[in-house]
């Protein structure tokens, strides 16, 4: 059967808008963050991002954006007037679907308590705290700047302010960490009464300072593999599904927009270092696009070509890995008609490398459905190289 045999239609859209500051860079982190020195140019910032979303609107004319994502950095860096001013601007250029989800990310070290109400009336219907641990000499060995008595109030203001929707960012193996220690971190967690946490494990990523001078007392595999399992109980006697990787949500309560990505679905990516993923379906091409990542050099070409960091199409021999980097990660798993919609491939495309997943026991096959075994979402980088 011919590979390429198959259309491909464009899937539901998501928008990324990347808030590039932070109060301080913290030791572990290798996302597009930089550390404030003075004040950074907000209003000119929201202005850049206006250019650099018509910029690339002939990308996706015509089409619904169903969430939208503000990462960082520290989002909370912008007041809620800005955030408004840019929503309105980008509303005005583009359809949101009714009740798209719209996701703020915010440091609990970085908010006055007040603009919770604010970001609620320009449009953000749901937080994510980066709580990370509930545990002071934790947060300081992390860098963190906030205490967890700062956390509980954050969290506990902006239920106040009518947020019913709230992420909690959780990590454990950290350093100097016991067992009984990452599963307290759940159980506060737990007591504020969030709608989803992501719990996920320390890592020395390269390019950190924690990569550079690794921490003492980092937790050996054996015990962060005790603290996964342990914390998971927790997390589902209290009614928390695991639904990926590192993700939990009460019921209905899963992330839309990581959703979207999970699912090889679209992606316009705008900011400093934002990435996109968009399917082209009249040319049927899958494009991922970068963005310059240096605030300084973004904000001086937003709205031009020179503000692409680069342009990738994604081939149709290369498209089963991307989906599966993704859609391994759910462990629900995926539909085969699913993958044919997204990568514009048919099953039998990938049929070898289902069949050998199956006999390692790492995927369960059936009909129409792929799910990871318990034993698949051990190994999953393994299972993801099947489709290299």
């Amino acid at each position: 059967m011919n590979a390429q045999a198959l259309a491909l239609t464009p899937p539901p859209l998501s928008l990324y808008v990347h808030l590039p500051w932070c109060v301080r860079k913290c030791p572990y982190c290798d996302f597009n963050s930089h550390g404030l020195r003075g004040d950074a140019p907000y209003d000119d910032y929201i202005d850049a991002l206006v250019r650099d979303l018509e910029h690339d609107l002939p990308l996706v004319w015509g089409r619904v954006v169903h969430s939208v994502f503000f990462g960082g950095g520290t989002p909370s860096l912008f007041s809620p007037e800005r955030i408004d001013r840019f929503l309105q601007q980008a509303s005005a250029r583009l359809t949101f679907a009714p009740g798209a989800e719209i996701t703020l990310e915010t440091n609990p070290g970085t908010v006055e308590h007040g603009p919770f109400a604010g970001y609620r009336t320009a449009g953000v219907n749901r937080l994510s705290f980066g709580v990370q641990s509930f545990d002071d000499g934790c947060l300081q060995r992390l860098g963190r700047i906030h205490s967890s008595g700062d956390a509980e109030r954050a969290v506990k203001s902006a239920q106040d302010a009518g947020y019913d929707n709230i992420n909690l960012d959780l990590m454990y193996a950290l350093p100097q960490q016991t067992l009984a220690m990452a599963e307290y971190d759940v159980q506060r967690a737990i007591a504020l009464q969030p709608t989803h946490l992501s719990h996920y494990q320390l890592t020395l990523e390269p390019n950190t300072l924690f990569a550079a001078k690794p921490p003492q007392g980092i937790p050996d595999d054996d015990l962060a593999w005790d603290m996964q399992e342990r914390c998971q109980a927790l997390m589902a006697d209290a009614g928390f599904a695991q639904y990926e990787v590192s993700a939990y949500a009460q019921p209905n309560r899963q992330c839309a927009h990581n959703l979207n990505y999970w699912t090889f679905g679209d992606y316009l990516g705008i900011g400093a270092g934002a990435h996109g993923k968009l399917t082209l379906g009249a040319d049927q091409r899958i494009l991922r696009r970068w963005k310059t990542k240096h605030p300084d050099a973004w904000l001086r070409d937003a709205g031009t070509a020179a503000a692409i960091g680069g342009d990738e199409d994604i081939p149709p021999g290369r498209r089963p890995f991307d989906f599966m980097l993704n859609a391994l990660r759910l462990n629900g798993g995926f539909s085969l008609r699913l993958f044919e919609l997204r990568t514009g491939l048919p099953a039998a495309a990938i049929a070898r490398e289902l069949g050998i997943a199956a006999e390692r026991g790492w995927l369960d096959v059936r009909d129409d459905h792929v799910i990871p075994t318990e034993l698949g979402r051990r190994f999953t980088n393994d299972v993801i190289g099947l489709f290299l």
